[in-house]
């Protein structure tokens, strides 16, 4: 499965699901086991904020990919293809509105209904043959981590 993605796609897609897996970490070990990093929130809640900012932004990031997609040259994108490229920002914009608990499942929400997406682009010849290949796994790795996120 993983032989057809190229290379760079798959080792920074892994690389991606780093913050994801360093969150989870945060929310599950005793507090104080892991460094302080300057750039991450510590206390009681950071795992679930690393979560959400960086989950927001993988989201939208997301989004913006399947956009270069239906705008490739040559292509004369329907709108609703363009809609579905928008949405994760619009959503996420939203979903930041609410409380932390919210956010966490929103953020949830929207990657499973990118996932939609992703199969829809796939299916529709507008994604590469190897995205799925690619994107069903990192997503499930990120709904699992949402998921201890929104659970803790």
């Amino acid at each position: 499965m993983f032989a057809s993605i190229p290379r760079p796609a798959l080792i920074l897609g892994a690389a991606g699901l780093l913050p994801f897996l360093w969150a989870v970490a945060m929310i599950l070990l005793p507090q104080g086991t892991l460094p302080a990093l300057w750039f991450l929130p510590n206390g009681p809640n950071g795992g679930q904020v690393v979560l959400v900012r960086y989950g927001t932004i993988i989201l939208a990031f997301m989004g913006g990919c399947l956009w270069g997609f239906a705008a490739q040259p040559g292509r004369s994108p329907s709108m609703s293809e363009l809609t579905m490229t928008v949405l994760p920002a619009i959503w996420i914009f939203f979903a930041l509105s609410s409380g932390m608990d919210v956010s966490i499942w929103a953020i949830f929400a929207g990657f499973l209904a990118l996932l939609l997406a992703d199969v829809t682009f796939q299916r529709g010849g507008i994604a590469p043959v190897w995205w799925l290949a690619l994107r069903i796994p990192l997503t499930t790795v990120v709904c699992i981590c949402l998921l201890i996120g929104a659970l803790a």
